[in-house]
């Protein structure tokens, strides 16, 4: 597929950096890019990791105000809807994402990172979830997830006011993994996604399966949920091949079987 609001590379064949590319207009999401964000990640290929950043000097901006001017509710609920299908594409993506934030995420921007497993990010970085004052909430799972990653009642202050927060303070907070230089952001993730790629594909899938299926379940059935996906690892060709390659002292060599 030919992107006209993506920037695809693949620094190595299991690693693919996807970037968001409306630079003139600070990377903000519009249908177009909705539309594509959802083609790739259903359709991810052999890859292992994914790292989704921002082409120049912002990570996404939200939603496209400019191209929202003068929509009727119609249109406005069926752009929406597009941009709904990019979001549960990246959240139910079999493989690990990382979310490489490069400058602002605001809105809808934040959301897609929120949407991610796990968040890097320049120490410029600044986020915030606006909505409040255009008139409109969070609506791509921005006051669920945001929740859910910084505690409740901080979630209900920034969103509620809609400012400003910084990449030091998201740290804090929690909804920042690592804080980078702007120059060793990609390098960082690219790494972390060399050290996931490394490992046996099947398992890293059924672990991240179990952490997202198992995270609101009562602890009982969490843990039968965890004992699922561990058994379906057990007739795996990677299985043996870990623990050969332990006992034979020499890296394991996975094939996704």
């Amino acid at each position: 597929m030919t992107y006209q609001t993506l920037k695809i590379d693949f620094p190595e064949a299991s690693i693919a950096v996807v970037a968001f590319h409306r630079p003139q207009a600070a990377n903000a999401l519009n249908t177009q890019m909705a539309t594509e964000l959802k083609a790739f990640f259903s359709h991810v290929g052999k890859v292992r990791a994914v790292i989704l950043t921002g082409q120049g000097r912002h990570f996404c901006a939200g939603a496209d105000l400019k191209e929202r001017q003068g929509m009727d509710e119609a249109a406005w609920q069926a752009q929406h809807h597009a941009f709904e299908e990019a979001l549960y594409a990246i959240m139910h993506c079999d493989i690990p994402v990382i979310a490489a934030v490069n400058g602002a995420a605001f809105g809808g921007g934040l959301e897609l990172a929120l949407a991610c497993d796990f968040i890097y990010a320049v120490g410029t970085a600044r986020f915030a979830f606006t909505e409040v004052t255009l008139g409109i909430i969070p609506g791509l799972g921005g006051t669920q997830h945001l929740s859910r990653t910084v505690g409740m009642a901080r979630a209900k202050e920034l969103i509620l006011c809609g400012a400003a927060f910084s990449a030091e303070e998201a740290f804090g907070w929690g909804m920042v993994g690592k804080l980078c230089m702007p120059e060793t952001l990609q390098g960082d993730a690219i790494a972390c996604a060399k050290i996931i790629s490394a490992n046996a594909p099947l398992a890293v899938k059924a672990a991240k399966q179990a952490i997202n299926q198992g995270f609101n379940l009562p602890i009982a059935k969490a843990l039968q949920c965890e004992l699922s996906h561990y058994e379906t690892l057990l007739a795996t060709h990677d299985r043996h091949e870990g623990i050969d390659a332990f006992n034979e002292k020499r890296k394991p060599v996975f094939t996704g079987e």
